[in-house]
C-alpha cells in the first residue's frame, strides 16, 4: 500500500513540477549563481514547484454508456414479454398492449433508432421505467383488481382503467418515436443544406 502511494506520488503533478524546478536550481548551480548554498536552492525550488503545482484530479467515475444501458433494458424487456404472454387480458386491452409492446420493441431494436435513442437519456429512462415498472404494475394491478370485482359485481370494470393506462403509455412513446423521427429529418435537412452550400 505504501509502495503504491510512493509510486503514485512519483507520477503526480506535484513531483513532476517540483522536479522541473529542481532541475532549474541545478542549472543555476552549474551557472555559478547559487554558490555554496546550491543544495538549499535546489530543495527550495523543488518545494516551491511542488506547492504551486495544480492538485491531482480524482478519476471520473466509469458509468456504463447508454448503449450498454439499452442492452440491459432489452434483456428486461424480454422478461416483460415472457410475463405478458402468461397473462389473460380482455381483447381490447390485449390489442392495446400488443401495439404498445410492438412500439417499444421497435424503439429498442438494435440499429440506427437505438443509436439515436442512446443519445437521449430521458428517452432511455422513460423506456426503462415503462418496461420495468409501468407496464408490469398496470397489468398486475388489473389482474388483482379483476379478482376482487368478481366478489363485488356492479363496480367499474378494471379493464377500462388498464386500457386508459396503456393508452397513456402508448401516447408517450408515440411522441418519443416522433421526436426521434424529427431528429433524423433535421439531420437530413442539414446534410442537404451543407451539400448545396458546398456546391455553390
Amino acid at each position: 500500500m505504501a509502495t503504491n502511494k510512493f509510486l503514485g506520488y512519483l507520477e503526480s503533478r506535484k513531483n513532476l513540477t517540483g522536479s522541473a524546478c529542481g532541475i532549474v536550481g541545478l542549472a543555476l548551480t552549474f551557472a555559478g549563481v547559487a554558490g555554496p548554498y546550491w543544495p538549499m536552492v535546489v530543495v527550495g525550488l523543488y518545494g516551491a514547484g511542488a506547492l504551486v503545482a495544480p492538485p491531482e484530479r480524482p478519476p471520473v467515475p466509469d458509468f456504463p454508456d447508454p448503449s450498454a444501458q439499452l442492452d440491459e433494458l432489452r434483456g428486461d424487456f424480454g422478461k416483460l414479454r415472457a410475463y405478458l404472454a402468461d397473462v389473460e387480458l380482455p381483447p381490447a386491452a390485449a390489442g392495446r398492449l400488443t401495439e404498445l409492446t410492438d412500439l417499444l420493441a421497435a424503439l429498442l431494436d438494435p440499429g440506427w433508432v437505438a443509436e439515436i435513442l442512446a443519445q437521449d437519456p430521458e428517452g432511455v429512462h422513460a423506456l426503462s421505467r415503462a418496461a420495468r415498472q409501468d407496464i408490469p404494475e398496470a397489468v398486475d394491478t388489473f389482474v388483482r383488481t379483476r379478482w376482487w370485482t368478481r366478489l363485488t359485481p356492479g363496480t367499474e370494470p378494471p379493464e377500462r382503467h388498464l386500457e386508459r393506462q396503456l393508452a397513456v403509455l402508448q401516447d408517450e412513446f408515440g411522441e418519443l418515436a416522433a421526436g426521434l423521427r424529427d431528429i433524423e429529418a433535421r439531420r437530413q435537412e442539414s446534410l442537404t443544406r451543407y451539400l448545396e452550400d458546398r456546391s455553390n
